[in-house]
């Protein structure tokens, strides 16, 4: 099944609906262990998506998606912010190219979107950040689309190794970024940016 730009503009939008629709559920998270600041950080990147799926994605899909991070970099400058755009923008460049996607282009990109936040944030599987949900969900996304499954199940899947790597790491403690400093009060605490994987995921694969 071919994944089309319009596919694509769709699922931006629902990634936007989903961090607009968990804004204060974030922000309460970010509070426990952060600064609080997470809920209005993906408000701004759910604007500046609305905004960026409306424009014309031309015949490059890569293209498109890595326009789209610097969108999403310019929207929101922080911590996220800055992740979110790096792993978009390296999403984009493994698909440079493509006027249409396959769902094997889908796992190639989430790997792509790990690397990529993994190098920006600089931070190991165990540290407690988002790449302990997202690791998880790259694997069940690689495994899925090999075994021709439908998108669907393999949209599950994505979010439920998500959800299993968000809760692996809630009882350790953060070990980078500002949660870093609150040291064993981050221990049994939902990390806000795994939690953050787990709405894209949810987003991105249409489940409730």
């Amino acid at each position: 099944m071919a994944i089309t730009a319009q596919d694509i503009q769709d699922a931006m939008k629902r990634v936007a609906e989903g961090f607009r629709a968990n804004s204060d559920h974030l922000t309460e998270l970010d509070q426990a262990v952060g600064d609080g600041d997470l809920g209005i950080t993906t408000s701004k990147i759910a604007d500046a998506l609305d905004t960026y799926a409306d424009q014309d994605a031309g015949d490059d899909l890569g293209k498109y998606l890595a326009a789209g991070g610097m969108a999403v970099n310019r929207a929101a400058s922080s911590t996220m912010g800055t992740l979110l755009a790096s792993g978009l923008m390296s999403a984009g460049k493994a698909v440079r190219g493509k006027e249409m996607l396959e769902p094997s282009d889908l796992a190639t990109m989430l790997q792509a979107a790990f690397e990529g936040l993994q190098t920006r944030g600089k931070a190991n599987l165990g540290d407690k950040t988002i790449l302990d949900a997202l690791q998880p969900s790259v694997e069940a996304l690689s495994q899925a689309v090999q075994t021709t499954e439908t998108l669907a199940t393999a949209g599950q899947k994505l979010v439920d190794a998500a959800k299993i790597g968000r809760d692996a790491v809630t009882p350790l403690r953060n070990r980078v970024g500002r949660a870093s400093w609150v040291g064993e009060r981050t221990e049994g605490c939902v990390d806000p940016g795994c939690e953050a994987w787990v709405i894209i995921a949810s987003s991105l694969a249409d489940v409730g």
